[in-house]
């Protein structure tokens, strides 16, 4: 055993993890969010190649992205010290302008400032050198996000946005058809946070298996170290499809609303992980062949093909799993 991590050190660990789920999703939402928000204001200069909406939507997939670096490190991290990872991220909140995305994010980033204080104090205290010195990076990291959002919340208020004028074409997009769509978009949400909890897990499993088969010392590989890569390959395809969808909801001029559902489970095993991964997938494909169904029903063809397109990689998923079941 590396160090004795007590259950109290382990939860200080998971409540980094819960929040960096909860910023990872914020962020990329805000930023399909940001398209929205474009529509209803006039250029700042039509002289200019870019709006500060689309450089505050850049900035926010840019840092969408190292929160989840941080989350899969943080994840790795609580494995390798013995414990178990939660996937329940901290409340998501997208907001309705650019000045209040930058307001939430602040209070996101102040809020991750404290808590990773009292973690780097603790790792200290126990002598965990690792924790600490990845904690004082994330740290740092997180100390650049808030300095920035503190820039965009100080900016003078921007347009006051108001309200879509409703079209006879807009109104097909009725309240169970946005829920329906929401709830693709919860589906997305927790496979990301799924396979990327798994993949790490994997990567511990993968250090701890010593290779015996001499096709596992010839390749460098086994069995873990296959179904890890193949989890990573797979959340980033399902990072794609969840940025699609929330945009497709915002694009009809409706609001995304950021939920994990089912709750991601992760397993104890590798036979585990695929068992579970390929029900989430038989889940998701249920699910999108009703959007499907319900898109054409209405005539709307742009997200019937979108999600024809994610349900095709869906099953090219469900398959890669269920080729690893005894």
């Amino acid at each position: 055993m590396i160090i004795k991590a007590t259950d109290e050190y382990i939860s200080l660990l998971n409540q980094a993890v819960a929040r960096e789920i909860q910023v990872s999703a914020q962020y990329m939402l805000q930023h399909t969010k940001i398209e929205k928000l474009k529509r209803k204001v006039i250029k700042e200069n039509y002289l200019l190649e870019s709006t500060t909406y689309d450089e505050f939507g850049k900035l926010l997939e840019e840092l969408a992205i190292q929160e989840m670096k941080h989350l899969a490190d943080i994840v790795e991290r609580i494995y390798i010290l013995g414990g178990e990872a939660t996937t329940k991220p901290d409340k998501i909140i997208i907001g309705n302008s650019m000045r209040e995305f930058a307001e939430l994010n602040v209070k996101a980033e102040e809020e991750a400032l404290e808590l990773y204080r009292q973690i780097i104090e603790a790792a200290k205290v126990i002598g965990d050198r690792k924790t600490w010195v990845m904690f004082s990076k994330i740290y740092s990291d997180e100390e650049e996000h808030l300095l920035k959002f503190q820039d965009y919340s100080e900016m003078e208020n921007e347009p006051d946005l108001g309200e879509t004028p409703e079209s006879e074409w807009r109104a097909i997009f009725g309240n169970d058809y946005v829920t329906l769509l929401n709830k693709a978009l919860a589906s997305e949400i927790s496979a990301v946070v799924q396979y990327t909890t798994q993949h790490e897990k994997a990567e511990g499993l993968e250090r701890m298996r010593r290779k015996k088969a001499a096709l596992e010392v010839i390749t460098g590989k086994n069995k873990a170290s296959v179904v890890s890569d193949m989890l990573k390959k797979i959340f980033r395809e399902e990072m794609d499809h969840m940025e699609k969808i929330a945009e497709r909801i915002y694009e009809i001029d409706r609001e995304a609303i950021a939920t994990v559902d089912p709750i991601p489970k992760v397993g104890n095993t590798l036979d585990d992980f695929i068992k579970l991964d390929r029900e989430a997938e038989n889940y998701a494909i249920i699910l999108y062949r009703k959007v499907i169904d319900e898109a054409s029903r209405l005539g709307d063809i742009k997200t019937k093909k979108l999600f024809e397109d994610i349900i095709q990689q869906e099953e090219e998923h469900y398959w890669a799993f269920d080729d690893f079941l005894p």
